[in-house]
């Protein structure tokens, strides 16, 4: 399995590039702010050619460049139906830091969008891609977990970072649903696990659940009110 990714824009939002190895076709993943130049180069460096793109959720510093990059190489996009109004609507659901990038930003059309659905398996350019919806930071959140050969490995989005998780304030954010996700979904998967996140650096599932609070808690997190 051949993993590229680089920071994308001024949030630094990780763009994936999954591949089975050098010279295939790829998914590009949450291809961000101003990503456009920096994925051609990344893709080129390893002649990598793409077949579709795929959204771990619906906010802009995940999505700004979904629509030239998929107009420019003639692929298609999937999203969490939840999240589709992010796309039709996006000043609905970005708070005030987000609120300058929305003005004569330009997203696809809802209706073209794939869906994606929880259990699914994507089997996109020689990868099976297996979508785990875990809404909290928004309510159309997923993961993706895949096989990276030594490994298990999970494409966390904004749900799980290296010593923290998603901010949950944003319209559609739940802490209720984010430490649902984090018990049910996250804590069910394999210490080894390593786990590429929307910002920041890898970790494993193993590391998280020793150090991570988020995590903690979730895991004392009683079932039932809610939860």
């Amino acid at each position: 399995m051949l993993i590229r990714s680089f920071p994308a824009g001024a949030f630094g939002t990780n763009c994936y590039a999954v591949a089975s190895g050098p010279g295939a076709e790829c998914v590009v993943v949450d291809p961000g702010m101003d990503a456009v130049e920096p994925l051609a180069r990344m893709l080129a460096d390893d002649g990598l050619k793409p077949v579709a793109v795929v959204l771990t959720h619906g906010h802009l510093d995940h999505t700004f460049s979904v629509l030239p990059v998929c107009d420019g190489y003639d692929i298609p996009a999937y999203l969490h139906p939840l999240d589709s109004g992010m796309l039709s609507d996006p000043a609905r659901w970005h708070g005030p830091q987000l609120a300058p990038l929305i003005t004569g930003v330009r997203l696809p059309d809802p209706s073209e969008v794939k869906s994606l659905d929880d259990g699914e398996v994507l089997s996109l350019a020689g990868v099976d891609l297996t979508v785990r919806h875990a809404p909290g930071h928004t309510q159309g959140s997923v993961m993706f977990s895949l096989d990276l050969g030594e490994a298990p490995g999970l494409l966390a989005g904004d749900v799980l970072f290296a010593g923290s998780v998603g901010r949950v304030d944003l319209p559609g954010g739940s802490w209720d649903d984010m430490l649902r996700s984090l018990r049910d979904v996250v804590l069910q998967l394999d210490d080894e696990t390593v786990v590429l996140p929307g910002h920041g650096p890898a970790t494993t599932i193993g590391r998280e659940r020793a150090t991570n609070p988020y995590l903690a808690e979730a895991a004392s997190a009683p079932k039932g009110r809610g939860l």
